[in-house]
């Protein structure tokens, strides 16, 4: 079969489905955000793209702090539920029962109930169109300690992570391979 050509667009997926706390634990907002991503390992850097028009752009961009949480399935409908709805109309945290968590290096509040939060500083603010391009240090990364193994790793396997993908929400159920297993020699018994 032939590949069929499409205008350029966003299509590249998938991709991480998250939720962003940001403002501070008495001013908050939750937004969900597909557009993130990690730049650089040392040091550790990601980033975030915002419409100028969301309700919590403002937050980040005065505060230059901000909160990426990881989704989950039992998150799925709070995830979806915060990206269609404005904070400048209702309270997500309230509205979605998740419960505000206090972070360890910035303001805005952590949410509890995310298997992963990572806290960010904001760097640089990249203005590229649609999208307002936040670059964020990381400050902090506060893993649930249920999905902390015997040896002290993180096993994602235990999260229930979900993607985003061309309009959709997907499970990440199943690990396939590790890092450099296709090159790995096969032990002899």
């Amino acid at each position: 079969m032939a590949k069929v050509e499409w205008k350029p667009g966003t299509f590249l997926y998938p991709i991480p489905a998250v939720m962003v706390s940001c403002g501070d634990m008495e001013q908050s907002n939750i937004m969900t955000v597909a557009w993130t991503g990690i730049l650089n390992t040392n040091p550790a850097m990601c980033y975030i793209s915002v419409r100028p028009e969301r309700h919590s752009y403002s937050l980040i961009k005065e505060t230059g702090e901000f909160v990426i949480n990881l989704t989950n399935e039992k998150l799925a409908f709070a995830t979806d539920w915060c990206g269609v709805r404005s904070g400048k109309d209702y309270d997500k945290f309230k509205e979605m029962k998740l419960t505000k968590e206090k972070a360890n290096h910035v303001a805005c509040p952590l949410i509890k109930e995310s298997p992963v939060s990572v806290e960010c500083k904001v760097k640089e603010i990249r203005e590229l169109g649609s999208h307002h391009l936040f670059i964020a240090e990381v400050l902090s990364i506060d893993a649930d300690e249920k999905y902390i193994d015997e040896k002290g790793a993180f096993d994602i396997s235990k999260c229930d992570l979900i993607a985003y993908a061309n309009g959709g929400y997907y499970s990440l159920d199943k690990k396939i391979g590790k890092f450099g297993y296709s090159v790995q020699k096969k032990k002899i018994k």
